[in-house]
């Protein structure tokens, strides 16, 4: 318990001196050398004009939300990858034992010398456990695609919509509003 705690504070302690050396580095390495353009108040390189309290478009926040959705879930084929790729290197039936043996401890993450010789994968085992594999990344791709499809179909990562389509489109109740007479042209003779 104690040594539990003792590797907690010690862990603990390695990380705020992470946080506060850099900092304290920068501080002293670091020139001072302020000027009233240093000094202003900026957002993203570009000078501040007018008041902070803009109302962004919509679809940014929307295009931003996708991205990071999608870029997260594409995370999840690196472990796959990992995993399945060796049970491919198994199914392989030309491999030799000792190879065998050593990539089937790194599957079942047992070291080499723990691992019975019935515990060892064979390469119809391999095959199926792969084959597992990508039945079930083909189904958490195809989950994306559906998604990315329904984003797409909706408009929503559409950056720039086009004014004429949304001119064009009647709006609601168009029939009930009714026509506006243009003045006639008047003559004089």
């Amino acid at each position: 318990m104690y040594d539990l705690v003792g590797h907690f504070l010690l862990f603990g302690i390695i990380i705020i001196g992470a946080l506060i050396v850099p900092l304290l580095i920068g501080r002293l390495v670091r020139p001072k050398l302020p000027t009233p353009q240093k000094d202003s108040i900026y957002e993203c390189g570009e000078p501040t004009i007018g008041t902070s309290y803009v109302q962004f478009d919509l679809r940014y926040y929307v295009v931003a939300l996708v991205f990071i959705v999608f870029d997260v879930e594409v995370i999840f084929f690196f472990p796959w990858a990992m995993i399945y790729g060796g049970a491919m290197h198994l199914a392989d039936s030309r491999i030799t034992e000792a190879t065998r043996t050593e990539l089937s401890a790194k599957m079942l993450n047992t070291p080499v010398a723990e691992l019975a010789s019935e515990n060892v994968i064979g390469a119809e085992s391999a095959y199926w456990l792969g084959l597992t594999g990508l039945m079930d990344v083909l189904v958490f791709f195809s989950v994306l695609l559906v998604g990315f499809a329904y984003v797409w179909k909706r408009g929503d990562i559409d950056w720039v919509r086009t004014v004429m389509k949304e001119r064009t489109q009647p709006t609601p109740h168009q029939d009930l509003i009714p026509p506006t007479k243009t003045p006639e042209k008047q003559t004089v003779s």
